[in-house]
């Protein structure tokens, strides 16, 4: 039996406009990587001026519920920032788990971003 080997999280942060920072995130979400996401994600929006988050998916492989976790508490610091969060190019792992936990319309819908903005499909 071939024992799981998880693949190491990967995260890329820039800023390709001003006011939005991008986090590519590439690799496994899980216990042991989840605090470095919320850290990068804090780090970007503690700068100020920050309208929109952006964490790109289109590189994730797995995500537990550590990673679900991290995403909420960045969505609590993005909405007291004043910041739009963006879940980019999900894979369907975090689809599914996004949906099988109810949190899919949170973090994603009109609810993900804050009030003066609407809702468009990411």
């Amino acid at each position: 039996m071939t024992a799981f080997v998880p693949d190491p999280l990967t995260l890329v942060l820039a800023t390709p406009r001003p006011g939005a920072p991008r986090v590519s995130v590439t690799g496994d979400l899980d216990y042991n990587t989840a605090e470095e996401l919320l850290n990068t994600a804090v780090a970007a929006l503690d700068g100020g001026g920050v309208t929109d988050l952006h964490l790109d998916f289109g590189g994730l492989h797995f995500c537990d519920s550590s990673g679900l976790s991290a995403l909420l508490r960045i969505h609590h610091h993005a909405a007291a920032a004043g910041a739009r969060l963006h879940l980019e190019q999900r894979p369907p792992v975090l689809e599914r788990l996004l949906d099988v936990s109810g949190t899919h319309e949170y973090l994603t819908g009109a609810a993900a971003g804050a009030a003066s903005h609407s809702f468009t499909q990411d």
